[in-house]
């Protein structure tokens, strides 16, 4: 049995600590009016700017607000584009605390559900060579539930209007005459609704769960059974799982993140999702893996099995990388203004963290792990895995800041904040549930097989 050590729990709880610490600093120095937005920009011009829009330079048509005795119409139609203006920032401003804590949020939910279609996988393909790690995978897959759950509670105070997240959530977006009326999100609004988007969530979630419960149910049955029924039970509904899996991943897709900017779509978006948090799951099993490893447990586990956790990340990578360059090339390629506008400012705006996703994600896995031997080496995995699972948060900042706070954007405080504070939940967590169950399946039918896999 493992043994959660007093020194991982207790790194765990200070990152937690500091993480709901920088969460709270990010919220109270959030600015709470326009006023606060002009002094924060005015600051920022006086020290050479840095955010495109700033205090008195430009309206929402790139003029100047700073004319030589205007005439009163037009210095009032400059007067309220400018407070418009100023409205406009205070949400992207206000968004970015809530923002930074939904990204980290997402992101380390679906490490565990990535780890869980992995462990699904396993049990339908009668996998040989994986059952010796089934608990590391289902240790990981136990964060699943507070998760999905602090997840839901997001997505409700965003449904709420503690937040600007989902710009198709405001009020008077699908009525007539409104100011706020926009007839693209009016036209998705029988989809795009709070009770229909909400009702979704609550089924993906349960769903994901139930399916989790219900696998770890029968793999620790089968440990006391004398013949293969729960085994068998797991073959069965791993199957049904990966059904409902494929379409609800695509659906939470286009629900949880597309949706932050309505008027883009793009079809292969559930594909290159899943491809993100899929390969961060596989890199998640792989390092969880290596660190008991290091600490005595896990005898059986062997290079061979390291390395074909190795080999699932370089190709999730690669076909991440696929993905990526498949929907970014054919969109700039085609050139359409109301589809090509969601990487021109990301090109604009997140230069760095956009071409550096690439580089995180493709190029250092790709010429690091495309050497057999590295495979199994320990120290460039973990170097891998880090860098792997780095790079897919900056992915995932990539699709819903730019919507979400705009040219506002900076990783400080409240983004390293929240990374910190799910990292060490995810952790205690994790070696928590590592510890109700021994390390490895008894009577799996294949686990001898596990044992003695070597090539």
């Amino acid at each position: 049995m493992y043994t959660f050590s007093s020194k991982l729990k207790t790194f765990s709880f200070v990152l937690m600590i500091v993480g709901i610490l920088g969460i709270g600093y990010g919220f109270l120095t959030a600015p709470k009016t326009t006023a606060d937005v002009e002094a924060i920009l005015k600051a920022e011009e006086h020290h050479g700017g840095g955010h495109e829009a700033n205090a008195t330079a430009h309206d929402a048509h790139g003029t100047s607000t700073e004319h030589t005795a205007p005439a009163a119409g037009h210095d009032a139609k400059a007067s309220a584009e400018h407070t418009e203006h100023l409205e406009h920032v205070l949400h992207q401003l206000q968004n970015k605390p809530w923002a930074a804590l939904y990204v980290a949020c997402l992101f380390f939910m679906l490490i565990a559900l990535g780890a869980l279609a992995f462990y699904a996988i396993q049990q339908v393909a009668q996998a040989g060579w994986s059952p010796v790690l089934f608990r590391v995978m289902q240790g990981i897959t136990a964060y699943l539930l507070p998760g999905s759950v602090i997840l839901f509670v997001l997505l409700l105070l965003s449904g709420l209007h503690f937040n600007h997240l989902f710009v198709w959530m405001k009020d008077g977006v699908t009525e007539v005459g409104h100011k706020n009326y926009d007839h693209l999100i009016a036209g998705k609004s029988g989809y795009l609704n709070f009770a229909f988007w909400i009702i979704r969530a609550a089924i993906f979630i349960a769903g994901w769960n139930l399916y989790r419960y219900l696998s770890r149910k029968n793999c620790l049955a089968q440990d006391e059974a004398s013949d293969n029924s729960f085994y068998k039970k797991n073959f069965k509904i791993s199957a049904a799982f990966l059904v409902f899996f494929i379409v609800t991943e695509s659906i939470m897709s286009w629900d949880w993140i597309m949706s932050v900017d309505p008027h883009w779509f793009s079809t292969l978006f559930g594909w290159y999702v899943f491809a993100s948090f899929f390969v961060s799951g596989i890199t998640a099993i792989s390092m969880v893996t290596l660190y008991l490893k290091s600490k005595g447990y896990l005898p059986n586990v062997n290079s061979s099995h390291i390395h074909d956790l190795s080999k699932f990340m370089f190709g999730i990578s690669v076909f991440w990388t696929y993905l990526w360059f498949s929907q970014f090339m054919l969109i700039w390629y085609s050139n359409i203004p109301e589809e090509v506008t969601y990487f021109k400012t990301r090109i604009e705006h997140f230069n760095l963290p956009f071409f550096g996703a690439v580089v995180m994600n493709f190029v250092f896995p790709f010429l690091v792990l495309i050497n057999t031997d590295f495979k199994r080496i320990t120290w460039i995995i973990v170097m891998a895995g880090i860098v792997i699972l780095l790079g897919h948060y900056v992915d995932f900042f990539n699709m819903i800041m730019p919507a979400t706070v705009g040219d506002q954007w900076f990783i400080g405080i409240p983004e390293i904040a929240s990374v910190l504070f799910f990292f060490g939940l995810f952790i205690f967590v994790v070696f928590n549930a590592l510890t109700k169950a021994p390390l490895e399946p008894k009577r799996n039918p294949f686990i001898e097989e596990s044992k003695h896999f070597h090539y």
